[in-house]
């Protein structure tokens, strides 16, 4: 499978072209995707993969640990870190979605950092998590079991949008 990572729409579109000239096919595109940065679906990138049969894969649907609910205000992210940098200065409206978060996760008797996994998985993408303790393998493991309802999914994008969180960050481009 070929795919690629970090391409807008056009990009994506011409790296397929170019594939089938040779008699091969992009199968797969990695883009960042969470419920505060849905670039790759407002841009119609997800929706191409879905009509082209081309794998999406979701990183950072956790944003570096900024959707766990492990860092708030009291607890924010080591000083000094590229993604203290980008997340300690909102850590006040994260901690309102990570609130959201942890009721949905109530509901389904997960952890929070399963929902934006789970929101992934409902958006008809494949995530992409770190994983540096045993419970992270067996968290993601069981997000692929939350089925989110349409309502939870649209009341997470809302409050996310009302946020207004840019989380794009330095490496990557616009998609639009």
């Amino acid at each position: 499978m070929i795919g690629v990572s970090n391409h807008n729409l056009a990009e994506i579109k011409e790296a397929d072209a170019i594939l089938r000239e040779h008699g091969l096919r992009l199968g797969a595109v990695q883009n960042h995707l969470s419920p505060i940065n849905r670039s790759s679906i407002d841009s119609g990138i997800l929706d191409w993969c879905k009509e082209n049969d081309v794998v999406f894969f979701s990183y950072m649907v956790l944003e570096q640990g900024a959707l766990s609910g492990k860092y708030d205000t009291t607890h924010p992210m080591p000083e000094g870190s590229a993604r203290a940098a980008t997340y300690n200065p909102v850590l006040d409206k994260l901690e309102v979605l990570n609130a959201k978060l942890a009721e949905v996760a109530e509901a389904h008797g997960v952890g929070i950092a399963q929902v934006p996994m789970a929101w992934a998985i409902a958006k008809g993408t494949l995530p992409i998590v770190g994983v540096t303790k045993e419970r992270h393998v067996t968290d993601a493991a069981a997000a692929a079991t939350v089925e989110l309802t349409d309502a939870e999914v649209a009341e997470l994008e809302q409050l996310a949008d009302s946020l207004g969180i840019n989380a794009t960050r330095f490496w990557e481009k616009e998609m639009r």
